[in-house]
């Protein structure tokens, strides 16, 4: 299942548009929903047991491996290699903010998690730019990340925001990691896993506290013409845009506004929003660097083991709650706030008033 940034239900607005200003950007969404997109599985699924159950620790300092393809405007991947991991920036941007992007998200997991890339032991990180034309999406296929330049009227690109890149490289690491099977609530899992290390990434990067992060996804990939300021924002659901071409953005931040549909996977982009906002909740609680505490926490109950690939919301809330007594201890605030966090989506029911 090929994983992309924008949701279809998104692209088609945009494709049935008849505004008269956005008529490049229709026959551009129209196009990216017919584009082939086929999907190559991870070549491997291994979860490494260290200390305290986290993924392996190299001996040396992990490092990142490199290599960015040009697609030049075709839907052939992929494409033509222009820049390696030694090699000097190549003044196109966004081969350059690809490859910066796929740097920062290495460093992320390595510093945060001890995790040496995609898969925990030194996958390659391989990406393609420009691929198509106008191309509305940027997306994972199961061995690479993949970028269009965007219709220049909705779009910008792509390449230029870090919690693109990061949320379509954890992709990668929930399939390494045991796989959520990308359907239902499992599905919306898989992309609010995505949602949240993308977020985290930003901030490590940024080094911005849980309460100074704008906790968007996908901010600065919409022109002026769009009112909106990103694709999904984690701390309120539902508000990242409200457009006349768009539309206003679906996502629920509650349980009682779970959206049942065949669309989408089941709308696995659309009730993401829940989880999403779960971990929002849990990290702002606890307060400071959102990737120390509820990040690890998030964190080891993707990569342990543990984790049914149908995992339903309860059932991860349940284990997120496993995780973080085992590494905090039952009274901890650490569970508390996890706790809350699931309690304020209506996942769990509160205790205390049960």
């Amino acid at each position: 299942m090929m994983h992309a940034i924008v949701p279809p239900y998104l692209l088609a607005r945009v494709a049935a548009t008849q505004a008269p200003h956005m008529q490049n950007a229709a026959r551009a969404a129209q196009a990216t929903l017919a584009a082939p997109r086929g999907y190559t599985p991870g070549r491997s699924k291994l979860s490494f047991s260290v200390e305290g159950g986290d993924t392996l620790v190299a001996e040396s300092v992990p490092a990142p491996d490199r290599t960015i393809f040009d697609a030049k405007n075709t839907e052939t991947l992929p494409g033509t290699k222009v820049r390696s991991e030694d090699d000097a920036p190549v003044k196109d941007d966004a081969v350059d903010e690809a490859f910066d992007g796929l740097g920062t998200t290495f460093d992320f997991y390595a510093q945060a998690y001890r995790r040496d890339s995609i898969d925990g032991i030194g996958e390659p990180l391989l990406a393609t730019v420009h691929y198509g034309t106008g191309y509305d999406n940027a997306f994972w296929n199961g061995e690479r990340m993949v970028f269009g330049d965007g219709d220049g009227e909705v779009f910008t690109g792509f390449t230029n925001s870090i919690t693109v890149i990061a949320h379509e490289l954890t992709h990668g690491v929930t399939e390494h990691s045991g796989g959520l099977t990308y359907s239902g609530q499992s599905g919306a899992l898989n992309e609010s896993v995505s949602d949240v290390f993308g977020v985290l990434t930003d901030q490590y990067h940024l080094g911005q506290s849980a309460d100074a992060a704008t906790w968007l996804i996908g901010a600065g990939i919409f022109t002026a013409a769009v009112q909106g300021v990103a694709l999904r924002s984690l701390k309120a659901p539902g508000t990242a845009y409200d457009d006349d071409v768009l539309g206003k953005d679906p996502q629920p931040a509650h349980m009682s506004g779970y959206v049942k549909t065949t669309d989408d996977n089941g709308g696995v982009h659309v009730n993401s929003g829940i989880p999403n906002h779960a971990f929002y909740l849990a990290a702002t609680a606890l307060g400071g660097n959102a990737w120390e505490r509820a990040g690890l926490i998030w964190y080891r109950t993707v990569t342990g083991g543990t984790l049914s690939s149908r995992a339903t919301f309860a059932q991860f809330a349940d284990a997120t709650l496993a995780t973080a007594t085992a590494e905090y201890g039952e009274k901890s605030e650490e569970v508390a706030a996890v706790r809350a966090g699931w309690v304020g989506v209506g996942v769990l029911k509160d205790v205390a008033r049960a």
